[in-house]
């Protein structure tokens, strides 16, 4: 049973990479103003440091704040519900099209304590889906609001220089958001992997061996999915230009890290959606290509319920041989 547990945690951090890191990286990479390998370290960086900088606080919401961290089943019910939601956000990925694990796995955790005739906090699960869907907005209102301030700039020959530092400094806050929030999924779910291995319940914190492996992990799901999530229906939301990319990116960090302080977990990966829709209306509703947002849209409508159901269906089975 642990080494299956391993295997999953593995995988998930796996998908994790081919999802959330690929997306991540193939908004940063279109500016080509920075080298790929830089902004790849940048993130990897980022999440290696994320325990020892911002705690785990959103991570303990997946298993202390969701499920009860007392129930001797809580490793296996976060064994079948993690499994559930990567089915889902698998098929997901395989088509290019960046949904939102969080919400994936929120709804597998809780489709999979409740069949499983475990204790489900719904009124946690309610607040964190109220974070989960104003941030998006937020994310969109303050990409319109730095598009709007970038047209204001003046062109110079420094401009390319100026570009180039605020791209860096905008994915290093993403990148630390990331790590702060969203991330923490990851944490979670080799936390709790760890407690098994040690014959506890609940998560323990990743040690920095852990922590190692994981980003390396997460590294290669990011660079082995980034062609086929630049090729998604996310970034045919925009033409390339690069003062909407940057704020799309300060849009996106600020929405999930402010997030983070309220200890609920949100998509990043929605947040930079929003992002670009709100940088790109600053220049006008039709600079948006809007037939690639309504795929996004949909899959991200399916993405709870159908997780929800996968990990109720998971949990029954659960209960049944337990």
């Amino acid at each position: 049973m642990s080494l299956g547990f391993v295997l999953l945690a593995a995988v998930f951090v796996f998908v994790c990479g081919a999802n959330d890191g690929a997306a991540m990286l193939a908004l940063a990479v279109r500016h080509r103003e920075v080298p790929p390998y830089v902004v790849l370290a940048v993130l990897l960086a980022a999440i290696a440091a994320g325990p020892a900088l911002f705690g785990l606080t959103v991570a303990r919401t997946f298993t202390d704040r969701l499920l009860d961290p007392t129930d001797r089943r809580g490793p296996l019910i976060v064994l079948v519900g993690v499994a559930a939601s990567l089915l889902l956000v698998g098929m997901l990925t395989w088509r290019g099209v960046p949904t939102s694990i969080t919400l994936a796995v929120l709804g597998g955790l809780a489709g999979a304590a409740t069949g499983a005739g475990a204790h489900t906090a719904w009124a946690t699960l309610a607040g964190v889906l109220v974070v989960a869907a104003v941030a998006p907005l937020v994310g969109g209102a303050l990409g319109l609001l730095f598009g709007m301030l970038a047209r204001r700039l003046p062109t110079t020959s420094r401009l390319t220089t100026a570009l180039r530092l605020t791209h860096l400094a905008a994915f290093s806050g993403q990148s630390l958001a990331y790590a702060a929030n969203d991330g923490q999924k990851m944490f979670a779910v080799v936390g709790v992997g760890l407690a098994m291995l040690h014959g506890s319940v609940g998560m323990r914190p990743p040690h920095w061996p852990v922590l190692l492996g994981l980003v390396t992990v997460f590294g290669a799901g990011a660079v082995l999915s980034l062609r086929r999530m630049a090729r998604g229906a996310t970034f045919g939301l925009l033409p390339p230009r690069p003062w909407c990319l940057v704020s799309a990116e300060l849009a996106a960090a600020t929405s999930v890290l402010g997030s983070a302080g309220l200890g609920a977990p949100v998509s990043m990966t929605q947040s930079m959606a929003a992002g670009l829709v709100g940088a790109g209306t600053s220049q006008g509703v039709r600079r948006v290509r809007w037939q690639f947002a309504m795929p996004v849209l949909v899959a991200w409508l399916v993405t709870l319920p159908a997780s929800l159901l996968a990990g109720l269906l998971a949990g029954g089975l659960l209960r049944t041989v337990t």
